[in-house]
This record gives structure tokens, sequence and C-alpha cells, in this order.
């Protein structure tokens, strides 16, 4: 099959991509007006993917959309409404010796291909971010979540319809691994592609792609109970970020705890034993909960239980002597996602925060919070680990390059 006109079409769109900022919040609003109205609608075609995934994949908790799941979505589109465009914003300006005056403002990457897998609410989140900064969107999703995403796909189209904005903003690719491979190679049609999946995806996309990609890390989480570290916050702070929602790449991976601790570790687990979380304890863990952790969630770690994202009521215990071995096991198992340190130590604290590599490093409080909707962005396309353009959230202003503008009267360079 010959994907070609699809990147035609959205290099037609982008070329006539003018819209008021007004008309642009308009749509984005009567989408999320739209996708409460048609929440029935959305969730019986989300449940006939469902009912092809078994429950106990960890994708099956990311891929089920809820009436409430879609209010909280929608939710999101309002507030990236409601926010401010980066486009045209002046990051610096000034005039030379010569006349010259030179400015640098923000512009739109362009087109912005995205590959997912069972994910149906970056469907949403894609469209209202690239919509916002004036970018078109070309998706393609995974096959464990077509017919949620051409749902969705759908109800954006008949909005974008009714306003007579052309639908080709926002393309969702036919669902074979063709049109996967057509993507990776659209160059000159695709600006920048972003992966937002498993490793393995991610990995697939870095290394097949012809298109420039920022890569959304998979989430190997740490969260490290320092010697100092206040009980009632770890006991908190640690269940939420292992079981608010294990399926997301902020949750919880590992507890590192501090050996002169080792006494707390039965409180601080005592909330997860009761929501049925699973533990690869290293050998001086395991002795302390050995009896006291419900049986058959406990049992002695291997490696390959360190530097594992679980996505799953799971979690690994490593215990460490000091703040050195933490900051250790971290650089060696980190995905530099999300990071957090338990401490009542400032010293402990400002080292943590400065050794740590890592695209959000958190003191006593829950790794849970790298989100963009949280972090103010209204919502997110996804969550960079890596260092080049965008690191972390990556919300509106992430979705925009900059050029130089230069005016002058007459000016000729001499030399």
């Amino acid at each position: 099959m010959d994907y070609k006109h699809y990147f035609e079409n959205a290099l037609i769109a982008g070329r006539n991509a003018t819209l008021a900022p007004a008309v642009i919040n308009k749509v984005l609003l009567d989408v999320a007006k739209a996708a409460i109205e048609q929440t029935d609608y959305l969730l019986q075609e989300n449940k006939k993917d469902l009912e092809r995934m078994d429950p106990a994949d960890p994708k099956y908790d990311r891929l089920t959309l809820t009436a409430d799941r879609i209010k909280a979505i929608a939710g999101d589109m309002e507030n990236v409404a409601k926010l401010d465009s980066p486009l045209g914003k002046v990051l610096s300006e000034k005039t030379l010796p010569n006349g010259l005056y030179i400015k640098k403002v923000r512009v739109p990457l362009g087109v912005v291909g995205v590959i997912y897998e069972a994910r149906p609410n970056v469907t949403f989140d894609v469209f209202a971010l690239c919509f916002k900064t004036g970018n078109i969107s070309i998706l393609k999703g995974g096959s464990d979540a077509d017919n949620s995403n051409r749902a969705i796909m759908k109800v954006i189209h008949g909005v974008l319809s009714a306003h007579g904005i052309d639908v080709n903003f926002a393309t969702l690719l036919p669902v074979e691994r063709e049109a996967s491979e057509a993507l990776l190679n659209a160059v000159g049609y695709v600006d920048v592609l972003i992966p937002r999946g498993s490793q393995s995806l991610i990995n697939y996309v870095r290394s097949s792609s012809k298109v420039p990609v920022i890569e959304t890390g998979a989430g190997i989480v740490h969260t490290y109970f320092d010697e100092t570290g206040d009980l009632e916050k770890a006991i908190a702070i640690i269940d939420n970020a292992k079981t608010r929602r294990v399926s997301v790449c902020n949750a919880l991976d590992c507890l590192i705890i501090n050996s002169k601790r080792l006494g707390d570790l039965v409180h601080i687990t005592e909330p997860l034993g009761k929501k049925g979380v699973k533990i690869y304890a290293d050998k001086k863990a395991y002795e302390i909960l050995d009896g006291l952790y419900p049986a058959g969630l406990l049992e002695h770690a291997q490696p390959e239980h360190f530097g594992t994202e679980f996505l799953s009521m799971t979690m690994s215990i490593k215990t460490v002597d000091t703040l050195e071995q933490a900051l250790g096991h971290i650089a060696i198992n980190s995905s530099k996602h999300s990071e957090a340190i338990i401490s009542e130590d400032e010293l402990n604290i400002e080292t943590f925060l400065n050794r740590v590599d890592a695209a959000a490093v958190y003191v006593n409080t829950s790794t849970a919070f790298t989100d963009g909707a949280q972090f103010g962005l209204g919502a997110e396309i996804g969550i960079s680990t890596q260092k080049l353009h965008a690191r972390g959230p990556m919300g509106l202003e992430e979705l925009t390059s900059y050029k130089w503008i230069i005016k002058g009267n007459g000016q000729i360079r001499k030399s």
C-alpha cells in the first residue's frame, strides 16, 4: 500500500496552518465537549479492544477507557485551550552595532509523527498539543487499541469538519506494520518522530527511523529511603508511587533503603502487602520481611529484578549502607526518567539532586507527579528521557522550535 498520500495531505494542511488562536481554542473546547457527549460510543469501541487483550497484560490498564478517564482527558484538553500559546514568543532580541535588529521567536516543529502502543488517551493528547502549537500530527497506533483510536479520531475529525477545518491536521495511519515503516522513512514529510510505548518499541524506532527522533523512554523508577528519612512520609509516598497506577511510566519499580532503616521496612511495606504487591527483596531486606510480609508475595531478588520496569503490582528492594551506594545503584539501573529521595538531611538532599541524572528528581514526594498535566502543562505528548531539544514532560513549548528574524536597512557584510 502507498502511504505517501497521507503525508502529502499533512504537508498541505501544514502549509495552510494559519488558524487564529481563538479558533484553535474553540476547537479544543469543542473536542473536549464532544468526547464527553460521545462517552458511550468511545467506551463501546474501547470494549472491543479490551475483549481481545488478556486482563493480566500490563498494557490492559493503559488501554482501558472509563467515563472518569474520558472526563479527565477532556479536562486536560480544556486546560490546553486555556494556556497561552508559545508561538511567536520572543526568546531573545538585540540590536547589533551595525544596526541589524535580531530576534529569536518560537515556531512550530512542523509535522509531528507519533508511534504508540495501547494508549488511546495519546490520540487525544497528541492532537490537542499539536493543534494548539500549529503542528500537524500523524499518528500510528498499535493494533491493540485500533478500535479506540479510530473512534477518537472520528470524534476529532467531526469537530474539525464542523469548523470547516482540514481534517488532515490530525491523521491516524492504518494499523498494519507497513504504515510504521512508511512513517519511519517519511523524510521530507515528517519533521520529528516521537515513540510512546515499551522499551522495545522505542529501541525499534530509534534504530530504524530516518526521521529525527525524540525518545520518550521507559520509566525505571527508584525511591531512596535515607537514614534520616521520615517514616510517615515514606509509608505514604512509597505506597502512592507504587500502587496509584502501576501501568504508567512514573510508577515505582525499586525501593532503595539505607541499612540503618531496615527496622522500618515492615511498616513501609504494610500497605503494599494489603494491596497485593509482589516484592523481590535482596538478602538483607528478605530476612527482615520473611514471615511478616504476606506469604506468596515475597521472593528473593535476582539480578534481573533490578533495572526492570515492572508495569504491574511488583517491585524490588535494594539495601545500601550509604548514599553513595544508592547513587551508584541508580546510575547503573536508571532509565533517567524519575528518581526520588526521602530524607531530612539537607546535605544528602542536595547531593542527590546534584548527582542523579534524570528528567525529574524528587525530594520527599511521590514520583507519580511526573506528568504533563500535573506540571501545569495541560497535557503531555510524552516524557523525554533524552537531553537534546526536550527533557521530561513535553508540553506546548517542547513542541516548538525557533527561528531567527533579522531586520536591516541596507547593511552589507564587508569582511
